[in-house]
């Protein structure tokens, strides 16, 4: 009896932590505003950036509407990892500003208007 005990004791644990585990592993959608993303350059260099970061899933970016879609893997990173990582690229991103040295490197396109960029009609 005590053996039958300690067995249904050890399965019910075991199910409750493989069920747990399998609640953490999920995949998340996301939507971050990232108002400096000018064009296609931009786009670019920020869906190539967040194919390397761990645990990121797919990223979409639309320059037109100024937002990242990111799907991501919730036992590996989080949305505020995913953020840093665009701010880190040279992009604001929600509530976290680019990282000014990874802005400078910037192509001059992919600038604010406030700092002589944008796009030019004549180049995109």
């Amino acid at each position: 009896m005590r053996t039958l005990k300690l067995l249904m004791l050890l399965l019910v644990s075991t199910f409750g932590m493989a069920m747990a585990q399998q609640k953490q592993k999920t995949i998340v959608t996301v939507k971050i505003s990232t108002p400096t993303v000018q064009c296609e350059s931009c786009k670019n260099r920020i869906e190539r950036y967040l194919s390397r970061e761990e645990g990121v899933e797919t990223a979409k970016v639309d320059f037109k509407k100024h937002i990242t879609t990111v799907k991501y893997w919730t036992d590996r990173t989080n949305i505020e990892n995913i953020k840093t990582a665009i701010a880190n690229c040279g992009y604001d991103a929600d509530n976290i500003t680019a990282n000014t040295e990874s802005y400078a490197k910037l192509p001059t396109c992919c600038k604010k208007p406030e700092d002589g960029g944008g796009m030019d009609p004549k180049k995109h």
